[in-house]
């Protein structure tokens, strides 16, 4: 095996942390960004059962609501939350879980729709795209849903602890 004479210099990029602060011009852009990353942040707490939970399968409904539990009374310990932030923020976790695990059982129901459609002679084209528009629609209005929760949490914390959930929101973005 030979042995390599030059050596190419790698470049480490800083972090977000580690760069400059953050000027005030850039604050609207923070803001924006949060409002985007709430609803996307409580998507993934609502969703987070089935990545942790069940590799293999449909997971287990108990298991996930378990679990997304847990992390958002973490997460609500952390922020020191009221207890009627806690109320309001375990009641719109538990619709979102609810409506998120209706979301996962529907789509089983679109697979074998689609397998059987494989297996006709001749599939039905129309009945195929609406069947994806049905899929579309259903995933829309989620999407919707996790919006609103996000400008209903951000309207049921303090601004500091929306600071808090801000820089974590951050951190975790600079991360994907």
């Amino acid at each position: 095996m030979q042995e390599r004479k030059h050596k190419v210099p790698i470049e480490i990029e800083k972090g977000p942390l580690e760069g400059p602060p953050v000027r005030e011009k850039n604050m609207n852009a923070a803001k924006k960004t949060t409002l985007v990353a709430v609803p996307l942040l409580l998507g993934a707490l609502a969703l987070a059962g089935w990545g942790s939970c069940c590799h293999h399968g449909s997971p287990d409904p108990a298991q996930v609501r378990e679990r997304v539990t847990a992390r958002v009374e973490d997460a609500l310990e952390d922020l020191q939350a009221t207890p009627q932030q806690k109320t309001q923020i375990l009641a719109l976790k538990d619709r979102l879980v609810n409506d998120g695990l209706a979301l996962r059982a529907g789509q089983k129901e679109a697979h074998a729709a689609l397998l059987a459609a494989w297996d006709e002679e001749k599939p039905d084209p129309a009945k195929l795209h609406a069947l994806i528009d049905a899929r579309v629609d259903a995933l829309r209005k989620f999407a919707h849903e996790l919006a609103d929760a996000g400008l209903e949490l951000h309207g049921t914390l303090t601004p500091a602890q929306r600071a808090k959930v801000s820089k974590k929101l951050h951190r975790w973005a600079s991360m994907r």
